[in-house]
């Protein structure tokens, strides 16, 4: 007997497989778990075999008996519906895994797996400004384009915009973000080559007066540990070390003296004759010390301690002239020789680097941080700078920041300061 729709809605589950006949071999089953199907008894080839043709009540009575004509034509035809089903669902399957892996290729796609795995060495706010730069000015153009496929001129053009629209800055931050993506996408396999260094000189210059320096915090960590790394002699690895955790000017690093440097109270006092925003003479500065810095100086004091200045020059050595300083080219000439460009970073970038990261990042006030980098910077009642001012605020500030590029130099998890501080 054929069934009825009303038949159908009486049926109830049993704990038990249940089947129930419809006729030319289709039947209706309810499962012990509840759940009803309606199944195709066939032979084909002389075998016979079982077609699933949906769930009820999503799959009808009319509709399953339609799809069951359907499967009988296949039949006549020589084709079994089963093996039909299998190959259909497979070159469904496959098609979506290729619609997978292109999406997974896009640049937008790849961009944001290595923003995933990196957003942790950035702070909260960092992290969001980075992803937005991307958002604003590159996923709108060339997101959905495989990496692999992105020509030097269509991540031109995606910069040419943003220096149109006045932000050359900027410019030079995406195209730097995205060389660090298209090196991900050839360590993933995506990509063959990083097409931002076809881009060289393609953008305009930064404006003059303006030292190069690495702002962001993803970015300091791989510098830093190119600077540990360093293979050269140790008073010029010593340098590179110490540039950053006291971001003084180059010429007040080279000719740093040991006379001027107390260890034991972890204090660098020097004579402070130039300073942004003053004309007045020069002046007594004082560099607090970090544990860092008073390593790196200790590792340095059994070979050059006994002489004028703490990075004597190469040259004075050999001659046995103990009273000249390094060359103000060795450390940019380090940096040179660690690929590190001119464009990338020189010997005067560390101060931007760290009144960026000190004031954007870590939180501590601007007026903390100038006083610190030595320029002239008068209080509500007009006087300027002395060496003593913010002194004790400044020894915590200059050990909070060797102790994050220490983070960022490890690849720690960067613990971010949640407030800023007050002075």
């Amino acid at each position: 007997m054929k069934l009825t729709d009303t038949q159908l809605r009486s049926l109830k589950p049993t704990g038990k497989l249940q089947k129930f006949a419809d006729g030319r071999g289709l039947q209706f089953e309810i499962r012990p778990s509840g759940r009803m199907f309606w199944r195709l008894r066939y032979r084909f080839d002389g075998k016979e075999n079982m077609l699933t043709l949906g769930e009820y009540p999503t799959v009808k009575l009319k509709a399953a008996r339609t799809k069951t004509e359907a499967a009988r034509v296949q039949i006549a035809d020589g084709i079994d519906p089963a093996a039909e089903k299998r190959e259909h669902k497979q070159v469904v399957a496959d098609a979506k895994v290729a619609q997978e892996i292109a999406e997974a290729s896009q640049f937008e796609a790849v961009a944001r797996v290595w923003f995933g795995k990196f957003e942790k060495e950035l702070s909260p706010s960092h992290a969001k400004r980075q992803l937005r730069r991307l958002e604003v000015h590159v996923f709108p153009w060339i997101g959905t384009e495989p990496i692999g496929e992105i020509k030097p001129r269509d991540l031109l053009t995606v910069l040419e915009r943003v220096v149109d629209g006045g932000s050359l800055e900027t410019a030079h931050r995406i195209k730097f973000l995205c060389g660090q993506i298209f090196r991900y996408a050839i360590v993933d396999g995506r990509a063959d080559r990083d097409i931002t260094q076809d881009l060289r000189g393609a953008l305009p210059a930064k404006k003059k007066g303006v030292f190069a320096s690495v702002t962001e915090p993803g970015e300091i960590g791989p510098v830093l540990r190119m600077l540990h790394d360093y293979s050269g002699t140790l008073p010029v690895k010593c340098a590179l070390k110490l540039a950053p955790l006291v971001f003084c000017r180059p010429g007040e690093l080279r000719h740093a003296k040991w006379a001027d440097i107390d260890l034991d109270s972890a204090e660098w006092r020097f004579n402070l004759s130039k300073r942004k925003g003053s004309q007045a003479g020069p002046v007594d500065h004082i560099v607090p010390l970090s544990r860092q810095a008073v390593d790196v100086l200790q590792e340095l004091n059994p070979l050059t301690g006994e002489r004028k200045f703490v990075f004597p020059s190469a040259r004075a050595t050999r001659k046995g002239d103990h009273e000249r300083p390094m060359s103000e080219n060795t450390v940019n000439a380090a940096l040179r020789r660690m690929d590190i460009t001119k464009d990338t970073l020189s010997g005067h970038g560390f101060r931007a680097m760290a009144r960026t990261v000190l004031d954007e990042v870590l939180g501590f006030p601007v007026d903390i941080i100038e006083h610190q980098l030595g320029h002239a910077v008068k209080d509500a009642n007009g006087r300027s700078y002395n060496r003593t001012t913010f002194l004790p605020q400044r020894r915590e500030m200059l050990q909070a920041w060797a102790d994050y590029l220490d983070q960022l130099r490890i690849g720690a998890d960067v613990v971010q300061l949640a407030e800023r501080h007050n002075g």
